[in-house]
């Protein structure tokens, strides 16, 4: 897999100026968030159940738009961006849903490589890719069989492999250790911290499972009352301070 390019470090990967989020009438979810994630970095997002992580986690990878406020994707503002420019932008952020979201009627290899498809890609070009990456996550003998034939760690590894097939930029993952078990789990963050270190990639992670978080020196961030908060409870940095509350990884 290659590097990322020099320039793609010359803009903040995220940012997120005075966001705020609710559906139809409700009350907010989120409140003013301030956020800049630089590229590169790897942070994880922390909170309890219903405190928004999963809405704030589409907002990043454009799911949702915010109700106020601005979200910026690699310096461009998302609420600028065309309907063809929005879909090129999501394709620079892969995604690792709690649940898979694995096709059943396809094997390993053909769920990595199907974003490879739809991007109309031929096989001869990336079929070497594949099976190199499929390797990487350890299912290098599993790739032909289909996911009801897989453990919940190896469909886990399915769906991260399929997630940066396209070497994304930003890498989301959305609970991904929440339906394995703890060694396993580990195992998992090994490969999520891999590839940030590997490729570049800014990886953000959201969990609720404070061990696992203690196993990396990653900056940590917290949804409580619809502020994003820092561990110790301070609001996190704004970036109208000109502060960058996510640092690269040393």
């Amino acid at each position: 897999m290659t590097q990322l390019r020099p320039d793609m470090f010359d803009e903040a990967a995220v940012r997120l100026d005075g966001v705020s989020l609710r559906y139809d009438s409700t009350e907010e979810i989120l409140s003013g968030i301030d956020l800049v994630l630089k590229p590169g970095s790897f942070s994880f997002l922390t909170g309890a159940s219903g405190a928004g992580k999963s809405s704030l986690l589409k907002l990043l990878y454009l799911a949702q738009p915010p109700s106020q406020g601005e979200v910026s994707l690699f310096g461009r503002p998302t609420s600028r961006l065309s309907r063809d420019e929005l879909s090129a932008m999501r394709r620079r952020v892969g995604v690792v849903f709690q649940e898979f979201r694995l096709l059943n009627h396809l094997t390993a290899y053909e769920n990595v490589a199907l974003p490879l498809r739809v991007m109309g890609r031929k096989e001869s070009q990336y079929r070497r890719d594949v099976e190199e990456l499929l390797r990487w996550v350890g299912l290098g003998e599993r790739l032909h069989k289909r996911p009801e034939t897989l453990s919940g760690g190896e469909q886990q590894r399915v769906a991260i492999a399929r997630a940066v097939v396209t070497q994304p930029n930003l890498l989301i993952a959305d609970e991904p250790t929440g339906n394995v078990d703890p060694d396993m789990a580990a195992r998992l963050m090994r490969l999520f911290y891999e590839l940030n270190k590997r490729l570049g990639t800014t990886v953000v992670i959201a969990t609720h499972d404070l061990g696992l978080i203690r196993q990396i020196d990653a900056p940590v961030y917290r949804l409580a009352d619809g502020m994003l908060v820092q561990e110790n409870g301070e609001v996190a940095p704004t970036a109208r301070r000109r502060t960058d509350p996510l640092r690269a990884m040393p």
